[in-house]
C-alpha cells in the first residue's frame, strides 16, 4: 500500500522557508468556490501575492457555475481584497467529453481525477505563460476530495512545468474544514450541495427526491 503522505506539513515546510527569505512570492491558485477558498486564503495570504484562476467549466448547471463565482467575488468584496479573479470562458458540453466515458463512476473516483487533472493542467499553463512561481488548488479543503490524488497530480504535472512550483497542501488538516464552516458563516456564504458537475448533480437530486418519498 501506498504511503500516504502529510501534505500539510509539506506546506508549512515551504511557507516557513519562505518567512525566512523574506521573499512574497507570486502564486496563481485554482477556486471553484468562495466556501472553499476561505481558509486557504487565511494561510497564505501573508507569503504569497495571490492570484485566482476560475477555470471550472465542470460546473453544472451554468446558474450554478456563476453563482459560485458570484459568491467568491462577494467574500473577496467582504475583505476589501483586491486580489484579481481569472475567468475562463465557460464550455460544460466539451469540457465533459472527457469525463463521459467514465460518467457511471462514483464520486471520488478515476472521473473525478480526470477532472482534476484537466484543471490543473489548464491552471499550470497559464502560470507558465503568466509567469506565475507557485500554482496550487484550494480543492483539499473539501472533506470529498482525495488530497493524495489532486497532490499527485499536482506533482505529475509540475515535471511539463518546470518554471513553476507546485504548491504541497492538504487544507482540510488541522481542522481546517471545521474553521471554514465558521467563516462561512459569519460571511452569509452560499454553501452548496454537491461538487459540481452533472454527473453529482444527478445523483445530489436523485436522492434530495428519495428523501421525499
Amino acid at each position: 500500500m501506498e504511503n500516504r503522505r502529510n501534505f500539510q506539513k509539506l506546506l508549512q515546510k515551504e511557507l516557513d522557508l519562505l518567512e525566512k527569505s523574506g521573499k512574497r512570492p507570486t502564486l496563481l491558485l485554482h477556486a471553484c468556490c468562495g466556501p472553499c477558498f476561505t481558509i486557504p486564503h487565511e494561510e497564505l495570504k501573508d507569503y504569497f501575492d495571490i492570484t485566482i484562476i476560475y477555470n471550472n467549466s465542470n460546473i453544472f448547471p451554468q446558474s450554478e457555475y456563476s453563482r459560485r463565482l458570484a459568491e467568491l467575488k462577494k467574500y473577496l468584496a467582504d475583505l476589501h481584497s483586491d486580489i484579481k479573479v481569472i475567468e475562463f470562458p465557460y464550455d460544460n458540453e466539451t469540457y465533459n467529453l472527457d469525463l463521459e466515458p467514465r460518467k457511471d463512476d462514483k464520486e471520488g473516483h478515476e472521473r473525478c481525477r480526470i477532472c482534476f487533472r484537466k484543471r490543473l493542467k489548464q491552471g499550470f499553463e497559464y502560470a507558465k505563460e503568466h509567469g506565475f512561481e507557485y500554482f496550487g488548488t484550494v480543492m483539499t479543503i473539501s472533506r470529498y476530495k482525495n488530497a493524495q490524488d489532486i497532490n499527485k497530480i499536482g506533482e505529475e504535472l509540475q515535471k511539463d512545468y518546470p518554471t513553476v512550483k507546485w504548491l504541497y497542501a492538504d487544507f482540510k488538516k488541522n481542522n481546517g474544514y471545521e474553521n471554514s464552516l465558521l467563516i462561512i458563516k459569519k460571511h452569509e456564504m452560499y454553501f452548496q450541495e454537491y461538487c459540481g458537475c452533472k454527473y453529482s448533480y444527478a445523483a445530489y437530486q436523485n436522492k434530495a427526491e428519495k428523501s421525499k418519498n
